[in-house]
């Protein structure tokens, strides 16, 4: 009795040492991997050109995130093209490890994927990291316009509809859909101002300034010194706070158009979809150093940004409800391709 007492007492801890074992090698893996990486240099892919809001805040994430990732290497790669997809698909399709990164636009993942149904991606098959940066819009007109506010805007419209221009750079853009937007929260049709393309938000606030267009909504920081030099009236900024540019703009709310607030530029990091846990906790502990660093908010605050690190639930959570908006107002003007 006692030498069958024993063997099966031996064979317990024999059995209970090899589950030990194999638990430990399950968890290495992980554990290595989270140790590890990165391990050698991330491709960080921009779908946009070089000088973008894209191209500078990525680049500028690369300078700070690198302090806290283990002096990691980063490797800037422009695939640009088609409203920021071709970027965006080549990070969609990469291996899941986290040495092909996304820094993608609202362009690529609320306005494209909402307007053009052959995008050959999804806007959630991503791994979302963080929203890095915000980007305001200000909506405004030439200082010597008669329209001095947004209801005297709303009251020119209504007495001539079809008569007033805005500038936009394209049908799909953030400054069409800026503009539609405003219009359609005071109840007009979209042909009752007329929308006139440019090339890029440069020629959106020129032909604002030339005369060509009565009002146009741009990013705040291709208005701000316009504003500053007295060339232009801006009626409205899309922050919750004034900026402090331009402390004589009124924010959205101030100027009785509060849902503008929800019309703002962004930029996020993303990667593949199932990037590992241990890679993602790796990047939400480092961006949230970088959140901290003077260095970064300077930079991004001198491209004309706003910080906004979050953590990946916020992100996932953000991203979310600007595709849906733009879903919606999209498919209200019938504008779906």
């Amino acid at each position: 009795m006692k030498t069958t007492t024993s063997a099966r007492a031996l064979t317990l801890a024999a059995g209970f040492a090899a589950l030990t074992t194999l638990t430990a090698l399950a968890f290495a893996p992980a554990a290595a991997l989270a140790q590890a990486y990165p391990s050698k240099p991330i491709s960080l892919v921009i779908p946009f050109a070089a000088g973008g809001d894209s191209d500078l805040s990525g680049r500028l994430l690369a300078q700070h995130a690198a302090k806290y990732l283990g002096n990691a290497s980063f490797v800037p790669l422009n695939r640009v093209g088609a409203s920021g997809s071709i970027g965006s698909k080549v990070v969609r399709d990469a291996a899941p490890d986290g040495y092909t990164l996304l820094v993608a636009r609202i362009a690529s993942h609320a306005i494209f994927p909402a307007l053009d149904s052959k995008v050959p991606y999804k806007w959630n098959e991503f791994t979302m990291l963080s929203i890095l940066e915000l980007n305001p819009f200000i909506c405004a007109v030439k200082s010597d316009s008669p329209i001095k506010n947004v209801q005297d805007l709303f009251a020119a419209i209504r007495k001539d509809p079809g008569k007033l221009n805005y500038s936009t750079s394209g049908t799909g853009t953030a400054q069409n859909m800026a503009a539609q937007y405003l219009m359609s929260l005071a109840g007009f049709k979209p042909t009752d101002a007329v929308g006139i393309h440019y090339k890029g938000g440069g020629e959106v606030t020129t032909a604002l300034l030339g005369g060509q267009v009565q009002f146009a909504c741009n990013n705040a920081t291709t208005m701000v010194s316009q504003i500053r030099a007295g060339a232009l009236r801006g009626l409205f900024v899309t922050t919750p706070q004034r900026l402090p540019d331009s402390p004589d703009v009124p924010t959205a709310r101030e100027a009785g158009v509060p849902d503008m607030e929800r019309i703002v530029g962004w930029t996020a990091l993303m990667g593949p979809p199932g990037l590992p846990k241990e890679v993602v906790d790796k990047w939400s502990e480092a961006l949230a150093k970088v959140a901290k660093d003077p260095e970064w908010q300077a930079g991004i605050a001198k491209i004309g940004g706003i910080p906004a690190i979050r953590s990946v639930a916020e992100t996932e959570k953000y991203v979310k409800e600007q595709y849906e908006l733009y879903n919606k107002l999209i498919t209200s003007l019938g504008l779906r391709q």
